[in-house]
Formats: C-alpha cells, structure tokens, sequence
C-alpha cells in the first residue's frame, strides 16, 4: 500500500460503499490483463467491494497450469493421479440435496478420478450421479508441493493467517469436477471474499450484489438453493423474486482468475472438465462486513430460542454455542482473531527499526511485502472492530476470565505502537 492510500482511508470508520446499481443495469465486469499495482486493486476492488476478472497472464508461471493439463487443456489424469493416488478427498454429489448443499463423501482421490474417467466415457452420465471433488485442503496436505503462488492482490489475508497461526485449519481448497458439476446459491464463509483461478476448463458464475438475496428466499426465509429454477416463479413460495435484479453472469476461461466481493452471493457451473484453486479470505477493507454478519447470527439464535430465555442457565453462553456450531465461530474466537491479526502487525512494525522481530518468516515476507503503511491500516480497522466489540452488549455478558485478552488493553497497545512508529516508517 502506498503512502496516499494510506492517508486516504486510515481515518475511516465506516467504509463507503458505493451504489452497486451500475452493476444492475450494465452488467460489466472490469476484466484486467495488464499489470497494476496492489493499490489500485485495493482503491478500486477492495474498498468498494466490486469485482473484477483477472486474465490467464496472472497464472500462466503456475506449476499447476503446465503440469496438471494437458496439450489439449484438459485435466491430466495421469499426472494427478501419480502426485495424489491414495489421498481421502471430500466428494459432493452434485445431484442430491441435503438442507441447502450437497452431501459429502470422502473417497481415495484414485477412485474420484476413475469415477471422472468413466463418467467422460459415458457421455457425461454416471448412475453414481454428477460428483464434484471440492473444499479439499490440497495446500495444507501437501505444503510442498507449491503448484500456485497467491497474486499479491489476495495476499493480505488475515482468515488464512489466523488458521495459520493457530495450526487449526485454512480456507484454501482445490475444486476438480466433470462438466455438469454446480455449487448452488450461497455466500462465502462469514461473508468472506474469494478469489478463484482456473487451471484448466470454464465455469459459468451467477452473481448478485449484497442485498439481493433478501428478494430469493422462500415464505419460511430460506435462501433459494438453485436460482434458476422453475420453483423462484412461484409466488406462493418465493413472494419476492421478481424483486430481484438479473444476475450478474460471468463466463470464466482456464487461466484466469475470478474476485468475488464479501456478500455477494453467487451460483457457478462448470461448462467443461474444470480444475480450480480457490481462497476465502478477509482484512481490514470487510471485517466489518464480518462483525455485522456475527451481529445477525447472533440475533437469528436469539429469536430462534428466546422462548427458554428466562428459564434456561446461561442462556446467552447457549446462543453463542449454537451461533459456533452454525458459522464456525463465536464472539470469543472472534476476539481471538483480532488479537492475533493485532500482535503479528505489532511485531512487524516494532521490528522496522529494528533487527529482531517475533513475526514468523513467512508472515514477515507477506507484510514487507505490502508495506509498514498497510500494516498500520490493517491496525486502524482492527481497533475500530474492537471498540465495536467493546460496546456490544452481547460481548460484555461473555464470561471475560475465558478470553485470552482485554480489549480495551489491545486498543491501547495499537494506538502506542502507531504512534510510536509515525515518523519512523509512516511519514
């Protein structure tokens, strides 16, 4: 991040958004095939939570794109099979329905890809169904293989490092299915970003701004699980679809690589054989997109058992149990992940003007990369979500002797770090 864009957004509080009506009415999507800076895509992309489509120059060093496809830009099934043999994979079947997603399985990665080969052969058909091999953690089960390299774009990644961190888990997937294999109507992970390349193959994307989804779901409120199908015309079930705008379609070619902004729900098909790496991930331009979709996480378990309230012990521990094991996360893990994302930027500033440093190398090498002043902002943003936090009265009835930090002690330690390194490297 350069110094103007610093100065430019380190004082916001709340960060503005424009109108996403341009998208309604135009349905263009900025498609970037020369260089720009990290910057710009924060200015333009990141801030305002648009868009955009990277072309296949972005990926074209990738070990992946050369190693595994083939000349004739298919899959390599030999190749795969060779690095991947007896590895569990998570399998969906992409022709059955379990709430609103597709039931899992997991497989010997050997036996997804005889099951694709076969399904090829008999002219993309399998009495097994249309299976899709996805939400597999290949990075993080074979860190040495390092087929991809994240473009700088997504590298301020503060979901990732926090998993990193805490050697817990990661959002980083690897996505291989036939042609015909679809992932239905949803939102990323606590209303994340994404970011997904394609190795090989197309994929059509279904997308609506934030806001949208309100106008797709049915009498009893759930979200629609297909878009397209014939059942959103109905009236008697989905009252408000003819509400929402058209969506936002995207074809996306082997090479390049799709943002998708936090919030905007989305649907995507395969149109052929189609290899693709895919990152949910967050920072300091959507964690208030983050904090709100907690607040109303809360709030639904809330007015789901509010009827126990005044009889039930620890009713508010209860909501915020539920609120875990129904997005992942609760307020007290919540405050966790900023301490941590606070203390690596803490270190990594402290250690500017000096030659010892507890950030660990590979965090360091992020964090050089995008600058002292980036640091700093991700530092502004942090404090803003924690006085936030602060304030919730939800938070305050947290039993505090459980949480690994204070607050408001964290806040002050990040506005001493700031000022003490202004001047230094934050002219």
């Amino acid at each position: 991040m350069d110094r103007d864009s610093y100065h430019n957004c380190c004082s916001l509080v709340k960060i503005p958004r424009q109108s996403y009506d341009q998208f309604w009415s135009s349905h263009f999507v900025e498609y970037i095939d020369k260089e720009i800076s990290y910057s710009t895509f924060f200015k333009k992309y990141l801030l305002p939570n648009h868009p955009c489509v990277f072309s296949r120059r972005f990926t074209e060093d990738w070990r992946c794109r050369k190693q595994w496809v083939t000349e004739e830009g298919k899959p390599n099934f030999q190749t795969l099979l060779q690095e991947f043999d007896e590895t569990p994979v998570p399998v969906a079947n992409c022709n059955a329905k379990e709430y609103n997603a597709n039931p899992k399985l997991t497989m010997p990665f050997k036996e997804f890809i005889h099951y694709w080969k076969e399904y090829i052969q008999n002219g993309n058909s399998s009495p097994k169904g249309c299976l899709y091999l996805k939400d597999w953690h290949m990075a993080r089960d074979f860190p040495e293989h390092n087929v991809y390299t994240t473009p700088v774009f997504f590298s301020s990644d503060w979901l990732n490092e926090y998993w990193n961190t805490i050697e817990v888990d990661d959002y980083r997937f690897v996505y291989m299915g036939p042609k015909g294999s679809w992932t239905p109507f949803h939102a990323d992970v606590f209303r994340s970003y994404s970011w997904s390349a394609n190795i090989c193959g197309r994929k059509k994307w279904l997308l609506y701004p934030p806001g949208q989804e309100e106008f797709l779901k049915d009498t009893h409120g759930n979200l629609a699980y297909d878009v397209t199908a014939a059942e959103l015309r109905d009236k008697g079930l989905f009252p408000q679809s003819d509400k929402a705008c058209q969506p936002l379609e995207i074809i996306q070619e082997a090479g390049e690589i799709i943002f998708v902004p936090s919030g905007w729900h989305h649907q995507v098909y395969n149109l052929e054989d189609t290899i693709s790496i895919n990152h949910n991930w967050l920072n300091g331009c959507n964690i208030d997109i983050m904090w709100q979709f907690l607040q109303n996480e809360l709030s639904a378990v809330q007015r789901e058992i509010e009827e126990w309230r005044a009889t039930m012990d620890s009713w508010h521990q209860h909501c915020q149990t539920i609120m875990k094991s129904c997005s992942g996360i609760d307020y007290g893990e919540f405050a966790s992940f900023l301490k941590i994302i606070a203390e690596n930027r803490i270190a990594f500033l402290s250690a500017c003007s000096s030659a010892n440093t507890d950030c660990p190398r590979h965090l360091s090498e992020t964090l050089t990369a995008l600058g002292s002043h980036h640091a700093a902002f991700d530092l502004q943003r942090v404090v803003h979500i924690l006085e936030c936090l602060i304030c919730s009265e939800d938070f305050k009835r947290l039993d505090h002797s459980t949480l690994n930090l204070q607050p408001e002690v964290l806040v002050q330690k990040i506005r001493e770090t700031i000022h003490s390194t202004r001047g230094q490297h934050l002219p």
